[in-house]
């Protein structure tokens, strides 16, 4: 399989990425999925669902609001209603909705007044459209919405299930167009990182890597830097996932995750780093890490299962942890595609009990920590891969096979730059 790289922009004098047939093929997957369920009809809240039933999208201000809502009945087209004036936009720019964008809100997370009626209105609206078609007896699937919602929904008679399995049963496997995005993505956050190398020293805070990191994406053409971790020296273990205004020190290890959106399409991505010099025991535990995931990668195939991955890697005990749900997601993977939080998930946790099949069109990310023999640092190292019928092709591309030092300003006299196994004691002779 061969997994191209572009620019961010459309052009018309070679194919990157087919919009329309993007569509298609998303919308398409979930009418099959629904046709052979026990469903009558699916309604989405989550706004990643949405995206992929419409191809419809407003601010991400709205991610968590819970406001928007579609519905997809069986043998039918979805209906999106949207926020105040987004239904009327999507009328003129959306064709492919074909007149089915409404206006229609939820409760703004409980927000508004409860006797205002908001959730009472959204019941109505959905059992009106089931009724049109004879489904309001069926069961409805619900992929998340609000409690208020909710029992509106159950009061008015409807029968709500659980319809979050099916989207991510639709998003599980990727087509060539979200591949193409999801490489797009992970080649913009390799920009990201070479910038980051750049800038690191002794002084910078975490909060300034941050900040370049969101710069670099959005001037690339992210439509949402969804977070990034940055995490350095005494911080870095236990894995505290915030970032701070630590500044770097000589000596440090310092390990960032970079989420970010392009046309949706997510992100999740770690690299560590070294600040000037780095240790031996900051050098094994990245051999460490590195060794996990290595074995992880070269295992990835269609055919196996998460169970035969997650069984070479080590037990929470081995690493300081007294369970594997006080280690988790330390030793993990999960799916990504519109969130990072897809089908498949890896986990010591639940993965050997509960396998799951590893199939061609997979996309996930592989992520491994390690905790250095010194009590503070420690190793983070993230890959994405492609299920390819011939195994994993990794499409996260900055350097990761050694651990990286940045920051060596002040061996600009003495020579040529050390290798990571010299620098400490290049520094401790220089001092």
């Amino acid at each position: 399989m061969s997994i191209k790289s572009f620019g961010t922009m459309g052009v018309d004098w070679e194919e990157r990425v087919n919009f329309e047939r993007l569509r298609t093929e998303r919308l398409g997957r979930v009418k099959n999925l629904l046709k052979t369920s026990d469903l009558g009809a699916l309604l989405c809240f989550d706004m990643n669902n949405i995206r992929y039933l419409t191809a419809t999208v407003i601010g991400t201000w709205a991610l968590d609001k819970l406001v928007r809502y579609t519905l997809l009945p069986q043998d039918d087209e979805p209906i999106m209603w949207d926020f105040g004036s987004a239904a009327r936009h999507h009328q003129m720019y959306c064709p492919w909705l074909d007149g089915r964008s409404r206006a229609g809100m939820s409760t703004l997370r409980g927000a508004t007044p409860p006797e205002a009626g908001m959730a009472e209105d959204v019941a109505k609206k959905i059992k009106t459209e089931l009724e049109l078609r004879g489904l309001q007896n069926e069961p409805i699937g619900v992929d998340v919405c609000e409690p208020v919602v909710l029992f509106a929904l159950q009061k008015a008679g409807l029968n709500i299930v659980d319809g979050q399995q099916l989207m991510l049963e639709a998003r599980r496997i990727k087509n060539r167009d979200e591949i193409t995005l999801l490489n797009t993505a992970c080649a913009m956050v390799d920009a990201a990182y070479d910038e980051l190398y750049t800038m690191l020293r002794a002084g910078v805070r975490e909060n300034e890597g941050v900040a370049l990191v969101n710069k670099v994406l959005y001037e690339l053409g992210s439509e949402h830097v969804e977070g990034v971790n940055a995490i350095s020296g005494e911080r870095c273990s236990p894995h505290p996932h915030v970032f701070s205004d630590r500044m770097l020190r000589p000596g440090d290890q310092v390990y960032f995750d970079i989420l970010h959106s392009y046309m949706g399409y997510r992100t999740c991505y770690y690299r560590t780093l070294a600040i000037g010099s780095a240790s031996q025991s900051q050098i094994d535990a990245y051999k460490k890490c590195r060794e996990i995931l290595d074995i992880s990668i070269e295992l990835t195939r269609p055919g196996i299962t998460t169970a035969d991955i997650v069984t070479t890697w080590p037990k929470a005990q081995e690493f300081g942890f007294e369970n594997e749900e006080a280690a988790f997601a330390l030793q993990y993977g999960h799916g990504v595609g519109l969130s990072t939080w897809e089908a498949p998930i890896f986990s010591r946790l639940f993965s050997l009990e509960h396998p799951q099949p590893i199939e061609e069109g997979m996309v996930f990310a592989l992520e491994a920590f390690w905790p250095a023999s010194d009590g503070w640092s420690a190793a983070r190292i993230e890959e994405e891969v492609v299920v390819t019928k011939d195994g994993a092709q990794v499409i996260t591309k900055f350097p990761a096979e050694e651990l990286v030092v940045a920051g060596r300003h002040y061996y600009a006299a003495t020579g040529p730059l050390p290798t990571t196994r010299e620098s400490q004691s290049h520094l401790n002779r220089k001092v």
